[in-house]
C-alpha cells in the first residue's frame, strides 16, 4: 500500500537540509521488516517533527536525519517512504 498524497507534502529525501517537517504518513508496505522496525525504534512515526541535517557524500546517501534529540542515518530508499509536511 502506498502513502497517501497530501498537496503540499514531499517524500523526506526530497526535503531541503535544516528545513523542518512533520511526517504525515509512512508506506510501511514499501520497507521489509527490519527496515520498519529500526526506523519505528528510531522514533519515525505520524505526527513526529523531522528535519534533515545533512547528506553522505557518495550518491547522497546516507540522509542524516534529526527525530527529536537524536540524530540518525538512514538510506535514502528508506526516507522515500517518508511523507513530510514542511512546517513554515
Amino acid at each position: 500500500m502506498n502513502a497517501p498524497f497530501d498537496p503540499g507534502t514531499v517524500p523526506l529525501d526530497e526535503l531541503e537540509l535544516g528545513r523542518r517537517a512533520r511526517v504525515l504518513s509512512i508506506d510501511w508496505g514499501a520497507l521489509d521488516e527490519g527496515e520498519a522496525c529500526r526506523l519505528r525504534n528510531f522514533g519515525f512515526d505520524e505526527g513526529v517533527a523531522i528535519e534533515p541535517r545533512h547528506l553522505g557524500p557518495f550518491g547522497r546517501d546516507p540522509i542524516a536525519v534529526r527525530v527529536g534529540r537524536m540524530t540518525v542515518a538512514i538510506r535514502r530508499r528508506h526516507a522515500r517512504a517518508v511523507r513530510v509536511l514542511p512546517l513554515a
